[in-house]
C-alpha cells in the first residue's frame, strides 16, 4: 500500500467537481460539491447520533436503504436542518441533480453543512447544479473546498493497495474544525474507492473502521446534527467482490483505515482556533474499552487542552481525566509521558509525579503536535484519540459564527 496522489477522484470512474452557486454571501467561496461515479455503486454510511438529525441525513438514510449510490452532492453555508421544509429541499436537491445526470434519484446522497435553523433556498443550488454537472473532472481540490466551513485548510488523502492481485484505489475528502465530538463521526466525510466490495461488506468495513478513528476526534466535546460518512465503491479495479471476511477484507480495511486516520489528524489538528494537534495514546489497558474511555476522556478535557496550548506540563490533569472516565483504572499503575518531535518527557509514573525539567517539558509542549502517552498498567489493549488545544480564537470564532 502507498500513498498517491489526488482523493475523490483517484479511483477508476469518479468525477468531482465545486463551485460558488450563491449560498454563502462571499462568492469567492465555493459552496456547492459534487462527486460523480460513472457506474452505479456499493455503498454505506454512518450518521450522528444526536436526535437532532439535519434533513440531508434522513433523505440520504433513505436512498441508501438499498446499499447503491451513484452522486453526491453537498452544499456548505447553510445546515438545512430543524427546516419546516428541510427533507422536501434535499428530495428537490438530489431530483435535480439526478435529472441533470441522467441517473435516479435515489441513487443521489445529499448532505449539508453550516449555519443550524436557516432557511434553506432550493433556488441558487437549481440554477447551480448545470454547472456543477458540466464541470465534473479530475476536480477534488475544487470539491473539498465546496463543503468547507470554518476549515482553514483542505482535508484529503488517497492510497493504492493490492486486492487478489488488482491494484485499487481508496480516496477521501473530509471537512470538520467545530461541532466536533467522538459520539459517531463528528463531521462530513465523503470517501471513493474502485474496488468491488458488496453493500454489506463495505458497511461492515465502515462501521467498524469509524469506532478506531472518527469516534476518536474531539474538538469542542459538541455533537453536530449533520455529521455524516459516506463510501462508494464501483468495482472499477476488476478485483473479484469482496463478500467475506479474508485476506481481500484485511487489505481494504488497512487503505480504508490509513485514510480515515490521516482525515482524523487533519480534523483535529485544524480545530477552531487550534495551535497543535494532541494524539493521546494509551497502551497497557486491560481491554480496548478501557483504552478507548481514558484516550477520549483526556483529549476531551478542557483543562488538559488549555494546558497544552500554554504548553504546560500539567500532568495532574491528565490524571484527572482518567479518573473521571468511567473508566476501572488502577490509578497506582498511571504513567504518563509527553513527546513531540523536540523529545519525550516521563511526567508520571505508578500515579505519582517524578522530578523533570520544566525547560525541557516548555521546549516539548511548544511543537504543533503533541503525543500525550498515557499506560495503564494492566493489560496488552491500547487506542488512539485525537484532539486539539483549547485557545482564545474558539471562543472568538463561535461567538460570532452565525453573525
Amino acid at each position: 500500500m502507498k500513498i498517491i496522489s489526488g482523493s475523490v477522484c483517484a479511483a477508476k470512474g469518479f468525477t468531482a467537481n465545486g463551485i460558488h452557486c450563491g449560498i454563502r454571501k462571499n462568492k469567492t467561496k465555493k459552496d456547492l460539491s459534487l462527486i460523480y461515479s460513472s457506474v452505479p455503486a456499493s455503498a454505506a454510511a454512518v450518521y450522528t447520533t444526536n436526535l437532532v438529525k439535519g434533513a440531508p441525513l434522513l433523505v440520504t438514510r433513505k436512498h441508501l436503504a438499498d446499499g447503491k449510490a451513484q452522486a453526491v452532492i453537498c452544499n456548505s453555508g447553510n445546515a438545512n436542518t430543524c427546516n419546516a421544509n428541510g427533507v422536501e429541499i434535499a428530495e428537490q436537491t438530489a431530483a435535480l441533480l439526478a435529472g441533470q445526470l441522467g441517473i435516479a434519484a435515489e441513487d443521489v446522497v445529499v448532505a449539508s453543512t453550516g449555519v443550524i435553523g436557516q432557511p434553506l433556498d432550493i433556488t441558487p443550488i437549481a440554477d447551480g447544479i448545470p454547472a456543477l454537472a458540466a464541470g465534473l473532472g479530475d476536480h477534488a481540490d475544487a470539491a473539498v473546498e465546496g463543503i468547507m466551513t470554518t476549515d482553514t485548510v483542505p482535508k484529503q488523502l488517497a492510497v493504492e493497495f493490492t486486492v487478489g492481485g488488482r491494484t485499487c484505489v481508496l480516496g477521501g475528502i473530509a471537512k470538520g474544525s467545530g461541532m466536533i465530538h467522538p459520539n459517531m463521526a463528528t463531521m462530513l466525510v465523503f470517501l471513493t474507492t474502485d474496488a468491488a466490495i458488496s453493500p454489506a461488506m463495505l458497511q461492515k468495513a465502515l462501521s467498524s473502521d469509524v469506532q478506531r478513528t472518527f469516534n476518536m476526534v474531539s474538538v469542542d466535546g459538541d455533537t453536530s446534527t449533520n455529521d455524516m460518512v459516506v463510501i462508494l465503491a464501483n468495482g472499477q479495479a476488476g478485483n473479484a467482490e469482496i463478500t467475506a471476511e479474508g485476506p481481500e477484507f484485511d487489505a481494504f480495511m488497512a487503505a480504508l483505515n490509513t485514510v480515515t486516520v490521516h482525515l482524523c489528524r487533519c480534523i483535529a489538528a485544524d480545530g477552531e482556533g487550534a495551535t497543535k494537534l494532541l494524539e493521546c495514546t494509551v497502551t497497557g489497558a486491560a481491554d480496548e474499552a478501557q483504552a478507548k474511555t481514558v484516550a477520549k476522556s483526556v483529549v476531551c478535557s478542557s483543562l488538559v487542552k488549555a494546558a497544552m496550548f500554554g504548553a504546560d506540563a500539567n500532568w495532574g490533569r491528565v490524571l484527572c481525566a482518567i479518573g473521571y472516565s468511567g473508566a476501572d483504572v488502577d490509578v497506582s499503575a498511571v504513567g504518563v509521558r509527553f513527546r513531540s518531535g523536540k523529545g519525550t518527557l516521563c511526567v508520571c509514573e505508578h500515579g505519582a509525579g517524578v522530578p523533570f525539567s520544566e525547560e525541557k517539558a516548555k521546549e516539548i509542549l511548544l511543537e504543533p503536535e503533541i503525543d500525550i502517552l498515557v499506560t495503564l498498567g494492566e493489560g496488552s489493549a491500547q487506542a488512539t484519540a485525537w484532539g486539539c488545544d483549547l485557545t482564545y480564537d474558539y471562543v472568538k470564532i463561535n461567538g460570532d459564527y452565525r453573525t
